[in-house]
Order: C-alpha cells, then sequence, then structure tokens
C-alpha cells in the first residue's frame, strides 16, 4: 500500500507555475479604491492572476479583534500585489506525534508513546521560524481569471451572454494556519474548460488564524467580536458580489469551496446569524471534511481570554490592542503549540449569541439557516486518526478524552457515550464502521463529532436533495483529498490520477451547472432519502449508502453533551 502523509492538516503543496512576470502590460482593474494590476499572465493556462487584493482594512491596532472594515478611499497608484501576505500562523506540537504516530499504527508498527510525548514537547520548545510574508495586515484574496473570460467582459468580440461562475476556496489548517495561495489553481480551470470552454473564475482568501482570529468570551464581546474570522470571510465573500464582474465573473453564479476548517467555517457562513440576515453572499457550496471543535460554552471561551492576557502579562484588552505585533504572535504560538490538547487547537469558531447563536448542526436542525443553496457534501473516510492520540488505551483514558474535549460534559452523558454510541469493541457489519481496538473508538468517535456527522446533518436539513461522496483512496485519512482537488499533473501525493480527475470534473461541474453530471464518469445520484453517494476509491468509483447516515449522528446533533 502507498502512504502518503503530511503533518499538518491542510496538506500545503507549492506548485511551480508557467508564468511571464509582471509587466506594465499587464491588465488592471479599477476597484474604487484601488487600481490593481495583474502580477503575472500564465502562458500554459491562459490566465491571469490578479493577487494580493486588498478587501479590508488592516486589523491592527484598535481594529484588532473587531470586524474588518472595507478599504476607503481611491487611489490613483497602480498595484500589482507583489507582496505576498500569510495571516500569522501557529501549529500545536501534538502533530509531530500524529505524523509518526498514524504512521506506525497504519503500517501495524509498534508505537512508542513515552517517547512521542518528549518528541511533541522538544519540537515545540523553539518558537519556529516565522515565513517572512507573515503580517497582521493579511486580510487579502487572489483572483485567477482566464483570459477570454476577462477580455469577455468588455470586448465585443469576446463579451458573453452572462459572467462566468466563480469558485471561491476557503483555506483549512486547524483555524490557526493556512493560506490563500497555497494551491495552484491551473487544474481546477483546466477541469473547468471540460465543462464551459471560458473555465470558471477561481478566488481564493486569507481570514485571520489563532487568537488574532478567533479569540472570545464574554470580556472580549464587550469591546470587539468573537469570529473575527467568519467576519473576515462574510466581507470577502461580500467582495466577490461588489467586484467580481469587473474580472468577467457572475456574482449571481459564486460557489464557495473549503476543506475541513474552510468547510466549517462554510458550515458557519450557512448558518449566520440564523439565517435572519438575508441569505448568504453565495448561491452553491462545497464543504469537504468539515471540521470544528463544538465550543458553546462561554467558560470554556473565557479560560482561553484568560491565558491569552496572561502570556503577554496583561489583564485588558484595551492593554493588548496596544502591544506590538511580535508579542501577540508569540503568545500565540505559545498558547496554539504548547497549550493545546492534543487533537484540539485551542482556537476556532464559537457560539457567540450573534454571528453563530447556537453550534451549526443545531441551527440546521432548528431551520435557522439559509435554504436556498445548492450544496456538494464530501467527507473522508478515515476522518478521526490523524487527531487520535496515542496514549488513549484505556476506558479511563477515554473517559478522561471525553471530558477534557467537552468539559461541561454531564456524567450519565458520558456514560451514555462509552457504554451505547462508542463501547470498547464495535465490530463493523457490511457498509459501516466498526472497530476492536481503543485507537479505533477515539478515531470513529472524532470521525463523527467532528467531521462526518456535519455533512449528514447539512444532507437533511436541505431535504436530501444534496449531491455527496466519500473519498476513500488509502489511507483516505483526513486533508488527503485536498491534492486531489487542486490535481495539476503527476503529484507524489497522488495515488491515481483519474480518481483526482473525476473529483475535479464532478466539482467543476456542479459549480457551472449546479449538479456533478459528467459524461463518461459514473451516474452522480442526490443524497435522497437512500443516503445514496458516491465512494472515490483508487480503482473505482461506486455507489454506496452513507456510513455516517446513523444514529450516532443524530444523537451529536442534539448537543447534549453541552
Amino acid at each position: 500500500m502507498m502512504l502518503t502523509l503530511a503533518v499538518v492538516p491542510l496538506f500545503l503543496c507549492f506548485v511551480s507555475l508557467a508564468i511571464t512576470q509582471s509587466n506594465s502590460s499587464l491588465p488592471t482593474v479599477d476597484l474604487g479604491y484601488e487600481i490593481h494590476r495583474a502580477f503575472l499572465y500564465n502562458s500554459s493556462g491562459s490566465f491571469y492572476n490578479f493577487s494580493n487584493i486588498r478587501y479590508a482594512q488592516p486589523p491592527v491596532g484598535d481594529l484588532r479583534f473587531r470586524a474588518p472594515l472595507p478599504p476607503e478611499g481611491h487611489s490613483t497608484v497602480v498595484t500589482d500585489g507583489g507582496m505576498g501576505r500569510i495571516c500569522p500562523q501557529a501549529n500545536p506540537a501534538w502533530e509531530l506525534t500524529a505524523a509518526a504516530f498514524d504512521l506506525d499504527y497504519l503500517m501495524g508498527e509498534p508505537f512508542n508513546v513515552s517517547s512521542s510525548t518528549s518528541m511533541s514537547m522538544g519540537g515545540a520548545s523553539q518558537v519556529p521560524p516565522q515565513d517572512p510574508r507573515t503580517n497582521e495586515d493579511c486580510l487579502f484574496l487572489d483572483v485567477v481569471v482566464p483570459e477570454d473570460v476577462f477580455q469577455g467582459r468588455s470586448n465585443a468580440t469576446h463579451r458573453r451572454s452572462t459572467g462566468a461562475p466563480v469558485l471561491v476556496w476557503i483555506y483549512g489548517g486547524g483555524y490557526t494556519a493556512g493560506e490563500k495561495s497555497a494551491y495552484n489553481a491551473a487544474g481546477l480551470i483546466k477541469a473547468s474548460q471540460q465543462t464551459d470552454a471560458h473555465g470558471v473564475i477561481f478566488v481564493s482568501l486569507n481570514y485571520r488564524l489563532g487568537a488574532f482570529g478567533w479569540l472570545s468570551g464574554p470580556t472580549l464581546q464587550s469591546d470587539g467580536v468573537a469570529n473575527a474570522g467568519l467576519y473576515d470571510q462574510r466581507l470577502a465573500l461580500q467582495w466577490v458580489q461588489d467586484h467580481i464582474e469587473l474580472f468577467g465573473g457572475d456574482p449571481s453564479r459564486v460557489t464557495v469551496i473549503g476543506e475541513s476548517a474552510g468547510g466549517g467555517s462554510i458550515m458557519h457562513q450557512i448558518t449566520a446569524f440564523g439565517g435572519l440576515k438575508g441569505p448568504a453572499p453565495f448561491q452553491q457550496a462545497i464543504l469537504q471534511s468539515p471540521g470544528f471543535q463544538n465550543v458553546a460554552s462561554y467558560e470554556q471561551q473565557e479560560q482561553t481570554f484568560d491565558t491569552f492576557l496572561g502570556l503577554l502579562n496583561v489583564s485588558t484588552l484595551e492593554e493588548v490592542r496596544k502591544l506590538p505585533f511580535e508579542q501577540l504572535q508569540a503568545a500565540n504560538l505559545i498558547q496554539v503549540g504548547l497549550k493545546s490538547s492534543y487533537g484540539l487547537f485551542s482556537y476556532g469558531p464559537v457560539v457567540d449569541g450573534l454571528f453563530a447563536p447556537a453550534i451549526p448542526g443545531k441551527l440546521l436542525l432548528q431551520g435557522s439557516y439559509d435554504h436556498t443553496l445548492r450544496l456538494m457534501l464530501g467527507h473522508n473516510a478515515d476522518e478521526g486518526l490523524l487527531f487520535t492520540n496515542p496514549a488513549i488505551s484505556t476506558d479511563t483514558a477515554y473517559d478522561g478524552y471525553l471530558k477534557q474535549t467537552f468539559p461541561t460534559i454531564q456524567p450519565d452523558i458520558a456514560t451514555y457515550i462509552e457504554n451505547v454510541l462508542y463501547p470498547p469493541e464495535m465490530p463493523g457489519l457490511l457498509g459501516t464502521s466498526g472497530y476492536l481496538d481503543e485507537t479505533g473508538r477515539v478515531v470513529l468517535t472524532i470521525s463523527e463529532s467532528t467531521f462526518t456527522c456535519n455533512t449528514y446533518y447539512l444532507d437533511r436539513a436541505f431535504g436530501n436533495q444534496t449531491y455527496a461522496y466519500q473519498f476513500s483512496v488509502p489511507p483516505a485519512l483526513h486533508g488527503q483529498d485536498v491534492p486531489y482537488t487542486f490535481f495539476n499533473g503527476p503529484n507524489t501525493a497522488i495515488q491515481s490520477d483519474a480518481t483526482a480527475l473525476a473529483l475535479q470534473e464532478y466539482i467543476t461541474s456542479f459549480v457551472i451547472r449546479g449538479g456533478p453530471q459528467v459524461e463518461g464518469l459514473p451516474m452522480f445520484p442526490l443524497y435522497g432519502n437512500n443516503s445514496d453517494i458516491i465512494d472515490l476509491n483508487a480503482t473505482s468509483i461506486t455507489h454506496i449508502m452513507d456510513p455516517v447516515a446513523n444514529s450516532r449522528c443524530l444523537w451529536w446533533q442534539k448537543e447534549l453533551y453541552a
């Protein structure tokens, strides 16, 4: 078996492009607040890349921990976005252990838990070097547009009756890492041109991460906003609505796509404000392994807030806003890196009473969401292993894991999870998930409570009129489908080029037509009352019943653990 395993959930990979470097002959777009020139022209794919377009004012100083504001003024200076920007990053130390443990577990090798603990701590004992592009002023996005689409916006010879469909990427990375330009859009654009010769416009956006984007709690909310990262995404999506026509795009044909934290973010966008502030600023969504830690407790949020202030040796939010960026980032690195429990990241979306009035699953159950959207949903066959602590090897340890992950859980609820939902052994029946050891028990618990059940909630909320798939290319760990989504030729992370091409064509067909139907590929069924999905394997594409259409997911959706 070929095994490809990366340390971080996003599986960052950087791909070289065939380009012509920026020069004065490349086109410009007047955004009102600035004139932006394309940074490069991809000669092999015939598309322009408009890089690092500002969509918000710098979230610094007094604007820290507040909702982002759109750019102001009108600059006549032409900018090409040549200076790359990424938001401040942080990764938990346990990822070092995960990289070693997951490989051993999949290969059936024993794993030394005690040595893994020192590995994790030792690897994070020093502040890791920072990417030179790291900047607190990071709210920028990229627009990649095929040449004839761009020309068609103003050229009578090329003009289309309507603008091109738009695909907006929101990256994953545990809400503490990730960046807009990690992946090359060329493969997706090429796939889209199999369905529509013009192809799609691809947009990718940055949003604030870690403490910068997800600090929360009652004290924070007295003079700021929780879930600032969600507000960043919302403003960027509104930017697409307001400006994409200038690039040849159609704001009424926008599909947003995201994996892991990106998919979890989209789930929050679908349920934003409990559906009470009008439709979302997009019409379709593709959610891949949507995930987030279910944090509803304000006490838990306040503890995270107090820890951050303690690391900065201050007592008020006002003081934090006056500190230099380097101090905030050092505290962010320590809190995420050293203080995150195994499998967790310290930060992410929380229930705030405003943007997220409740956990998305409950909002979907209550009907509090945008009902107008069309959805395509994906999950992987093994979402949980990457986040499973190898030290959990007994009933007692499993009980401790539940109480650590769900701090407000009641003893009788924990007992129900341990004895009924996930007993010590659960042999898998045909077409269902199961396990015979403690690691498998934790894997399935994490898979369903954090990732796969989210797709089931969405299927049900949208009347089963959704399109869903399972990514099963071995070992089908969380995040391993992302290189398939962005396939652009031979890649060591890809076992099957044919599977990658099929996934891309399904995705782009959905973006363009509203349904993933591709000539020459197996029919992609509606989810329907039979929970029909397609299973993407290394050797075949088959129809199966969704394994997460089960009573355990229905129990998790009720949020009885809070």
